[in-house]
Formats: C-alpha cells, sequence, structure tokens
C-alpha cells in the first residue's frame, strides 16, 4: 500500500526540514535526500529529482520537491510539470530562508552579497574551498569573488560556533560580516500548504 507524502529534498536542508517536521508533528512524512553537492552543478539537480520520482513515484500517494529553482534556469520546473509535482518557491534557498520580503531586501541594498546558510558554515571548505578549486588555484578567488562586497548570513539557528566560523569565512574571502537571525519559521511557512496532514493520504 502507498505510503502517505515523500519529500524528495536537498542535502543542505536536511536538518531543517526534519526539525519543521517534528515540531509540526508531520508523521506522515518521509523524506529522502540529494547530495547537496548538486548546487555546484545545477544543470544535473532536474535529471536527479526525476530518477528519485521514477524510482519511488508508486511507493507514495504524494511527493513534494524540497528544492527551490537552485539555479536550474526553470528546467527543473519543467521536469516536475511532467508528474504534477510540486516545489517550495522562489529561486533559491537563500529565500526561503530569510522570506521572499527580507531576501529582496537584502538583495537590493547589496548586490554583491555572498550568501551563508548553516549547511554552507558548516561544509564551507568542501563546498567552496575546494569545491570551487581554490586550494589548488587561490588565484581564483578573484575571479569567483571580486565582484562580491559583503558575506551575508542567514542563520537558521543562533550557535556561536558557527557564528565564529561563519566570520572566519568572510575574513578567509576577504569580505564584510553581516549576521541575521531567521530560525526555521520562513521555510515552515512555505512547506505547510503542501505538507499539513490530509485525511486522504492517511486511507
Amino acid at each position: 500500500m502507498p505510503r502517505p507524502v515523500l519529500v524528495i529534498a536537498c542535502g543542505a536542508i536536511a536538518r531543517e526540514l526534519v526539525r519543521i517536521r517534528d515540531m509540526n508533528g508531520w508523521d506522515h512524512i518521509e523524506f529522502q535526500c540529494l547530495p547537496a553537492e548538486l548546487h555546484n552543478t545545477p544543470e544535473k539537480i532536474p535529471a536527479a529529482v526525476r530518477a528519485k520520482i521514477e524510482a519511488e513515484g508508486s511507493h507514495f500517494k504524494k511527493i513534494f520537491v524540497a528544492y527551490a529553482d537552485c539555479g536550474t534556469g526553470g528546467l527543473l520546473d519543467k521536469a516536475l510539470e511532467e508528474y504534477g509535482i510540486e516545489r517550495i518557491p522562489g529561486a533559491h534557498c537563500y529565500e526561503f530562508y530569510a522570506g521572499s520580503e527580507a531576501f529582496h531586501e537584502l538583495a537590493d541594498a547589496e548586490p554583491g552579497s555572498f550568501y551563508l546558510t548553516d549547511f554552507l558554515v558548516r561544509h564551507f571548505e568542501r563546498l567552496v574551498i575546494r569545491g570551487l578549486g581554490l586550494d589548488r588555484r587561490p588565484q581564483l578567488m578573484p575571479v569567483y569573488f571580486g565582484n562580491y562586497k559583503r558575506v551575508v548570513y542567514l542563520a537558521q539557528t543562533e550557535s556561536q560556533k558557527l557564528q565564529s566560523m561563519a566570520m572566519k569565512h568572510a575574513d578567509f574571502l576577504g569580505l564584510e560580516y553581516c549576521y541575521q537571525y531567521h530560525g526555521d519559521q520562513p521555510l515552515s511557512l512555505l512547506l505547510k500548504p503542501a505538507l499539513e496532514k490530509d485525511e486522504a493520504w492517511q486511507n
């Protein structure tokens, strides 16, 4: 018998999704996460999501995709339209972590902002330094970051350890540092319409 709801998620937001599920009592939801490294090659995201849908679709009554567009240039939406599956609205995770209004205010105030989340702070060396090859070719730093003015840490938790790490990352990039705590509420509000319990899923 098909299970209620599968959320196909980016591995970079897994902790937040589990917290939100537990906070809301959404015990009808299961998560399957794709590698966060896909963000370095966003053109591969639609195919990876499609493969997961094809593999798991018959096992669940509903599938939801916990990705924003994430640099796919609309290709993810085209793939999801074939299945009638929804995703989190927005262009990228920074928007749904901060909330659309707050994010656009930040972007308008300083377009040259490089954003960090809790996940990116933890995995900065793997995803940014090594992922972009800066450990092997430090001369690429101005190519990647020459047009940025500041690092904006959009925090999901109030961890002092992560704040200290984020400041060090900003120093490494030679950019100003800005901290903003948003917690899980903006993402939770976006997920509720799609993931609140529906009696039809329980039958």
